[in-house]
C-alpha cells in the first residue's frame, strides 16, 4: 500500500528530469522523462520504513530517511534530489512540492505560532541549539574574512563567495547613511563582521549584541586581530533588555536575525527598535522572506534547525513595524543571492565531509546537507527570498532620491582591501 502511494505521488510530482527509486525487494521504479535543465537521480531505499516516514510527513520523513541511511542518493545527490522535486512544482508557476491536508496546516500553523512565544531565556536556548555547535563547524564553510552566516550580495554570479559577502557589507553598509562618530547598534551581530565592517570603512562605533556565546567569544578575539575592538562593544544582551535600559543609537542594523524572533513576537520587536533609534536615526533589516501571505514553519526546520524561527512574509514584517510608526523608506527584495550564497556553503561542506563528520558525526552531517541542499531549493523554486528593508522615523531624515546609496557604495568597493565589481 505504502508502495502504491508513494509512487502516485512521485508519478505526479516528477514530471521534468528523471527519478529512480530502488528499494529493499529489488524492483525499481521510474518517473518523469529527460528534460534539459531538470536533473536525473537514483535513490535506494534501505526499508519499508523509509517509505512510511516519507509518506507520513514528507519533509521531515525524507530528511529523517535520510540522516539514517535508510534513503540513500546514488546517482547524484541530495541537493540534486531536492531540486528535483522543487523544479517541477516552482512557487512562481502556482506550485509547491508540499501537500498538506487542511489539519496539517493548522497543525504547523499553530506550532509556528507556539513556537514564536520565544521569550527571552527561551530565546537563548534557541539560538545556542544552531549557532553553538562549534565555531569550527563554520570555518569550515562561510568566508573566511568576514565570516558571513547570512545571504550574500552578487551584482556578478561570477563572483566569489568572499567577494560577494563584502559586496553585501558595503550595500548594507550604504543604506545606513553614516556619518563619523555615529553609535551604530549591531542586533545579532553573529561573528562581528558586520561591526568590524562598519568600525574600519566609516569611523563610527558599534555595538554588538547576541545571545550566542560562542559568537560572542570568537567576535571579539575578530575585532582585537582587525584592531577594532576601541571601537565595538560586544555583548551578549537580549534586545528586549537593552531597550529597556534607555539605549539609543544613531543606527540599527540586524542582518539575518528577525528570522528568529518569532511570529508573536514581532510586534515587540519593533516597539523596541523604535525606542532604540534615535529620532533622526535610520535602520537596516536584512531577512530572510516568505514571498506571497504568511505561513508556517516546517517540522523539520523547527526540530532540528531554526526552533522557534519563522521565515516572514512581507506583508506582517511592515504591518508590525507600522504599528511603531517606523517608516519603511526602501525596500529591496533579493530574490537568487541566498540560492547563490547556499550552493557555495554546500560545496565547501561536502568538500570537508570528512572534517565535519569527525567534529561531530555522519548523521549529524547528512542533517547540515539536508538543510542546506532544501534551503538551496526553497529560494531556487519555493517562495524564499530575502528582503532588506529600511526605516526610519522622521521622513526627512534621508535624502529625497536614492542616489546617496549607489554613491556610497561605490565609494566603500573602491576603498583599499575590498572587493572589486
Amino acid at each position: 500500500m505504502a508502495k502504491r502511494i508513494l509512487d502516485r505521488f512521485l508519478s505526479s510530482g516528477v514530471r521534468k528530469g528523471t527519478l529512480e527509486v530502488r528499494r529493499p525487494d529489488g524492483s525499481v521504479a521510474r518517473f518523469g522523462q529527460p528534460a534539459e535543465g531538470y536533473p536525473d537521480v537514483a535513490i535506494r531505499l534501505a526499508s519499508d520504513k523509509a517509505e512510511r516516514r516519507i509518506l507520513l510527513d514528507p519533509r521531515l520523513g525524507a530528511a529523517e530517511a535520510f540522516m539514517d541511511g535508510q534513503l540513500e542518493v546514488e546517482e547524484g545527490d541530495i541537493m540534486l534530489l531536492i531540486e528535483l522535486l522543487r523544479a517541477n512544482r516552482p512557487w512562481d508557476r502556482g506550485g509547491e512540492v508540499r501537500e498538506m491536508s487542511r489539519f496539517k496546516k493548522l497543525r504547523a500553523r499553530i506550532a509556528t505560532r507556539l513556537d514564536g512565544i520565544n521569550q527571552a531565556a527561551r530565546a537563548k536556548s534557541n539560538v545556542a541549539h544552531h549557532y553553538d555547535v562549534g565555531n569550527d563547524l563554520y570555518r569550515l564553510f562561510l568566508d573566511a574574512e568576514h565570516m558571513q552566516y547570512s545571504c550574500a550580495y552578487w551584482p556578478r554570479p561570477d563572483m566569489t563567495l568572499e567577494q560577494a559577502q563584502e559586496a553585501k557589507l558595503a550595500h548594507i553598509a550604504a543604506k545606513l547613511a553614516l556619518a563619523p562618530g555615529q553609535r551604530v547598534l549591531d542586533i545579532g551581530c553573529g561573528w562581528g563582521g558586520m561591526a568590524i565592517y562598519l568600525a574600519r570603512h566609516a569611523d563610527v562605533r558599534v555595538h554588538g549584541i547576541t545571545l550566542s556565546e560562542e559568537q560572542l567569544a570568537l567576535a571579539r578575539e575578530r575585532a582585537a586581530a582587525a584592531g577594532v575592538a576601541d571601537r565595538i562593544d560586544f555583548e551578549l544582551v537580549d534586545y528586549r533588555d537593552l531597550a529597556a535600559s534607555g539605549a539609543r543609537y544613531d543606527r540599527i542594523v540586524s542582518v539575518g536575525m528577525f528570522e528568529h524572533v518569532g511570529q508573536a513576537q514581532f510586534d515587540r520587536f519593533f516597539a523596541d527598535c523604535a525606542r532604540l533609534l534615535e529620532d533622526d536615526g535610520v535602520m537596516l533589516l536584512h531577512t530572510i522572506g516568505r514571498m506571497g501571505g504568511p505561513g508556517a514553519t516546517d517540522a523539520f526546520t523547527r526540530k532540528y534547525i531554526f526552533p522557534g524561527g519563522y521565515i516572514p512574509a512581507l506583508s506582517e514584517t511592515v504591518a508590525a513595524s507600522e504599528r511603531s510608526r517606523l517608516i519603511a523608506s526602501d525596500v529591496e527584495t533579493l530574490r537568487l543571492h541566498y540560492a547563490l550564497t547556499l550552493r557555495e556553503w554546500y560545496k565547501r561542506c561536502v568538500g570537508n565531509l570528512d572534517k565535519i563528520v569527525a567534529l561531530h558525526d555522519e548523521r549529524f552531517y547528512r542533517m547540515w546537507i539536508f538543510y542546506l541542499a532544501g534551503a538551496t531549493a526553497a529560494f531556487e523554486s519555493g517562495s524564499m527570498c530575502n528582503y532588506q528593508i529600511q526605516y526610519t522615523r522622521l521622513r526627512r531624515t534621508l535624502p529625497l532620491a536614492r542616489d546617496y546609496m549607489g554613491e556610497a557604495e561605490r565609494k566603500l568597493l573602491g576603498s583599499p582591501g575590498t572587493a572589486q565589481r
